[in-house]
């Protein structure tokens, strides 16, 4: 049961074109590699390079398509937490708003508190998959040592597979290091896909130093790579939305041909992240319908053509409270996701204002949004038995369905909501006539008031502690 066929906007002679075009962009303009080590890898390997620009043959592309897996497992620390990348519906937190929200105290730059709120709300959920990476931006702690504090939150609160964050080399391996110590098993990453990363190229046609270093630390250690171009066109890509698709297909494959040189079978997410420019001030725009089909396309490339998992960016707003436009266009860009096949989503729980801000309760209203998601991704039973002559035959002209057996053993497999009212009027009016955001508020608190203190085991906890002041003092 589920539904019949997906949201398409290339034919397959398109996907060959888009193929095309990004390895003759590869061959003859190629990528610019701000690292070193990156440029040095594509030299022993036989690419021709000039300076910082990689020029990737047709054959390194083959060769890397042809190591990079379809699917893996995710090991999660508990196991009953672990999932399959490239299969279903998969939920991550939101990636890189600076502020958090909520009807009590407004909008206000977030906190090292807020960040573990958020983590133990993902941890709470019954529709987030993945947990870490950085929901919200901790403004009160030093920006040296933030990412080993992040990372103990996130490991403390959540036993869920875990995304960590782009960083230099010496913060990535620490990062990592600090995911084996709460794991308890020297080595265990390299043989097990735990943790991953979302990098993003630096558009038009370039990678940044950070995620260089970061994206081969990650492959060293067989770890998982979420790789997300995000461009905007008319700004920083082509103002035609297929033009802008090509440059992000050519920026991923890039990406994937060196993750491949450096391990091959190194698991690669190919991630979307682009959208249209809000062209009246040349800045991003997020709640464009046109987003999701420049994302649509990149995800027909990715799933149909390469045979990779996917991921798309889609629950954005451009809305600044949580109101009438916050909720249209996260749905637009959250069902158009799953309807285009996206195996994976991001900025899906409470983001607003164009990925600067959380919203505690925006975060829960979402979680119902993914629901309904989830539950029209199943269509409908087209079983002998769900055409129910016999029941219709049954009940006949006068009786009702109410009290027939079939709706008595199948009533609760119907969807309900769990902050939306669906009660009549009149109990509305008397209980205070709550609006949803109201009842998302309560909702939040009770979840972080419920939340346990720790998921850490104490000796796991106190080599974690340790580790962080030594690497402190580096």
């Amino acid at each position: 049961m589920a539904l019949k066929s997906r949201l398409e906007v290339l034919t397959k002679d398109d996907l060959l074109r888009v193929h095309e075009a990004t390895l003759k962009i590869l061959r003859e303009t190629g990528v610019v590699f701000h690292s070193e080590e990156a440029v040095e890898i594509f030299k022993k390997n036989g690419a021709r390079v000039e300076n910082k620009t990689v020029f990737i043959s047709r054959e390194m592309v083959d060769q890397a398509l042809a190591t990079a897996p379809r699917t893996f497992r995710m090991r999660a620390r508990n196991e009953k937490y672990s999932i399959t990348v490239g299969e279903g519906f998969l939920i991550q937190p939101n990636v890189g708003p600076v502020y958090i929200q909520d009807l009590d105290r407004g909008r206000r730059e977030a906190t090292l508190e807020d960040y573990a709120n958020i983590q133990k709300l993902c941890q709470a959920s019954d529709v987030v998959d993945l947990v870490g990476t950085i929901p919200v931006d901790p403004s009160d702690v030093n920006s040296n040592d933030k990412y080993l504090l992040m990372m103990y939150e996130a490991l403390k609160n959540t036993e869920k597979p875990i995304i960590g964050f782009c960083a230099n080399t010496q913060q990535v391996r620490e990062q990592l290091d600090m995911v084996e110590i709460a794991l308890g098993q020297p080595g265990f990453l390299l043989e097990n896909h735990c943790t991953a990363v979302l990098v993003n190229s630096l558009s038009p046609l370039a990678y940044a130093p950070d995620t260089l270093e970061t994206m081969i630390e990650y492959a060293k250690r067989n770890q998982v790579i979420l790789l997300a171009p995000c461009i905007m066109a008319g700004v920083s890509g082509p103002i035609s939305l297929l033009g802008t698709a090509v440059l992000q297909n050519t920026e991923t494959i890039a990406g994937l041909v060196l993750v491949q040189l450096v391990n091959p079978g190194t698991p690669l997410v190919y991630a979307t992240a682009s959208t249209s420019g809000y062209m009246k001030e040349a800045t991003y725009a997020a709640g464009s319908p046109e987003a999701m089909l420049i994302n649509t396309a990149s995800l027909q490339m990715g799933l149909d053509f390469y045979h990779l998992p996917v991921r798309t960016m889609s629950g954005i707003t451009h809305s600044k409270t949580v109101d009438c436009q916050a909720g249209y266009e996260t749905m637009q860009s959250l069902l158009m996701g799953m309807m285009s096949g996206a195996q994976m989503s991001v900025q899906s729980l409470g983001v607003l204002d164009a990925i600067m801000t959380t919203s505690y309760e925006k975060f829960v209203i979402d979680e119902e949004l993914i629901r309904r998601v989830r539950r029209i991704s199943q269509g409908i039973d087209t079983s002998d038995e769900a055409l129910s002559v016999d029941v219709i035959q049954e009940v006949g002209h006068t009786g009702t369905y109410l009290s027939h057996m079939s709706t008595f053993e199948k009533f609760r497999s119907l969807w309900t909501p769990t902050v939306s009212d669906w009660g009549n009027y009149s109990d509305w009016k008397g209980s205070g006539s709550e609006d949803v955001v109201i009842r998302a508020n309560r909702r939040y608190k009770q979840i972080l008031q419920n939340a346990p203190e720790s998921l850490l085991d104490t000796a796991i906890d106190k080599a974690l502690l340790n580790f962080i002041e030594k690497a402190k003092v580096h």
